[in-house]
């Protein structure tokens, strides 16, 4: 369905989000698509693509969302109307659905289990915590009965009465890579204590004085940053801050190993993590944490190291092991690579995402517009 016209809406993710962006929308447009993009452009200080369609909106931060809900809304009843298919990305955003005329589907991208991660959200106050996961309970089944529903993870269907698909978050795979070197250590993703920032900046010390730099990519909250620059004072790593996703997996290149050091927590024991599927891509190691699919990944195909959970001083081992034993080294690299590139390549899961728009693009298009109910 070429010139499919497509409303992409987030409050709360990064404009330049791997997959809202980078592999979604580029499919999108790749694929002849018409796409406006909502986003909180100003509040990340990022540019648009020229080829899309962007619409500024106020970013969704702590207990504060409702200027970024009533945005949201206005965009959505502005534009929602004009599109064949409109793809929200934030939990949030099926609050503002109730009573808005949308005549195309609205698909709803379950990221995460929201439910589970707000264990981690400091601003959320302990005792509101069960209450809250309840309320979102509540909203997901509401939202199963009137949104069609695709899923990052497969581990996301217990929340969910019916099937759903699940479109993993797979990266691109270069046909070639850079050998896996003994000089640099990275880490690419998010930075938050949730995802070890405090194991890394720990390990970081101990690996003081041994030769390797450590650059480290990714948008940090208020905690991580205060605590990165100090370590970046101190000479102990190298922050890049947020980093487009293709310039981020650049820095990839040639590394000694990629850390992945995401804490026991609910929210990640059914998920890979994206930065494992990354590094392999990119012919580096994995040094990661035990959960499920990580060692499963890993061990299976014996293209990393793991380690137990926060214990920056395996962690710093991991590393040097690696760093003085080559042959391991390439070794695992090159595994997870070839893993990569066989199973794990964006391309081959896009032509089922678009596949997927475009079958409910069309079933959306015969019918009068429709009001949807509360959510």
């Amino acid at each position: 369905m070429p010139g499919l016209r497509v409303l992409v809406c987030t409050i709360v993710h990064h404009p330049q989000d791997a997959r809202i962006l980078h592999r979604q929308i580029r499919a999108m447009l790749d694929a002849g698509y018409d796409v406006t993009y909502a986003a909180p452009f100003t509040a990340y200080g990022a540019e648009a693509w020229p080829e899309l369609h962007a619409v500024d909106v106020p970013r969704a931060v702590g207990r504060h969302r409702s200027e970024a809900l009533k945005a949201a809304r206005r965009v959505l009843r502005t534009h929602g109307p004009e599109a064949d298919l409109v793809l929200l990305h934030d939990p949030e955003l099926l609050l503002v659905l109730p009573g808005l005329d949308l005549p195309g589907a609205v698909v709803w991208d379950v990221h995460e289990d929201t439910g589970a991660a707000l264990v981690a959200k400091s601003w959320l106050p302990g005792l509101v915590r069960p209450l809250a996961r309840a309320g979102v309970r509540v909203v997901e089944e509401r939202a199963e009965r009137k949104l069609r529903l695709i899923l990052a993870e497969p581990g996301y269907r217990n929340r969910f009465r019916h099937n759903h698909p699940v479109i993993p978050n797979t990266t691109y795979v270069p046909d070639t890579v850079v050998p896996a070197g003994d000089k640099r250590v990275v880490y690419v993703g998010h930075l938050a204590v949730a995802r070890g920032v405090d194991v890394m900046l720990e390990t970081a010390r101990k690996l003081a004085g041994s030769g390797l730099s450590i650059d480290v990519v990714g948008h940090a909250d208020s905690y991580s940053r205060r605590a990165l620059a100090r370590a970046e004072e101190a000479g102990l790593l190298r922050w890049h801050g947020f980093v487009p996703n293709d310039q981020a997996l650049a820095l990839m290149d040639g590394a000694l190993c990629g850390l992945s050091l995401l804490r026991d927590l609910p929210n990640y024991r059914h998920s890979m993590p994206t930065k494992i599927l990354e590094y392999m891509a990119h012919g580096i190691p994995v040094v990661t944490t035990p959960l499920p699919a990580a060692v499963s990944l890993t061990q299976v195909h014996k293209c990393g190291l793991i380690v137990p959970f926060d214990d920056p001083a395996a962690t710093a081992a991991a590393v040097l092991r690696l760093r003085d034993d080559p042959e391991t080294r390439l070794a695992m690299g090159a595994r997870g690579h070839e893993v990569a590139r066989n199973g794990y390549h964006w391309p081959d899961t896009a032509l089922e995402f678009l596949a997927r728009l475009e079958v409910w693009a069309n079933a959306a298009r015969p019918h009068p517009c429709i009001t949807l109910g509360t959510i």
